[in-house]
């Protein structure tokens, strides 16, 4: 799994603004090929998001040229992307750790 964060610097609305934004922007998203999910952000050092995509080559199909400008026309700055690997997720909600996709019980807790 492949996690891109994208930032938009300078980028301060409220919460009321961002999720109205979000709301407009969602549809873009819907079957978008290779995406699993996209969480919206807003906070302290601007806007943004994190993409958790299948594949690097299909987060890059996205963040195009194009897409670069259309966010700068939108929000007045250029968005910056980062790419992750993700080999390990602890899932606490579903009880279960998943390694390279594999699913297993999550271990018991260690002391702290």
């Amino acid at each position: 799994m492949l996690i891109a964060i994208v930032q938009i610097p300078g980028l301060q609305r409220s919460a009321e603004e961002a999720t109205a934004s979000a709301r407009l922007s969602a549809p873009l998203y819907a079957g978008l090929d290779g995406l699993k999910r996209k969480y919206f952000l807003n906070g302290d050092a601007g806007g943004g998001g994190v993409y958790l995509w299948e594949t690097r080559e299909q987060a890059e199909a996205w963040y195009n040229e194009d897409w670069a400008k259309k966010v700068e026309a939108r929000f007045g700055a250029r968005p910056t992307v980062t790419y992750y690997e993700n080999y390990v997720v602890v899932d606490n909600e579903a009880d279960e750790l998943r390694v390279n996709g594999a699913s297993e019980p999550l271990p018991e807790p260690s002391p702290r």
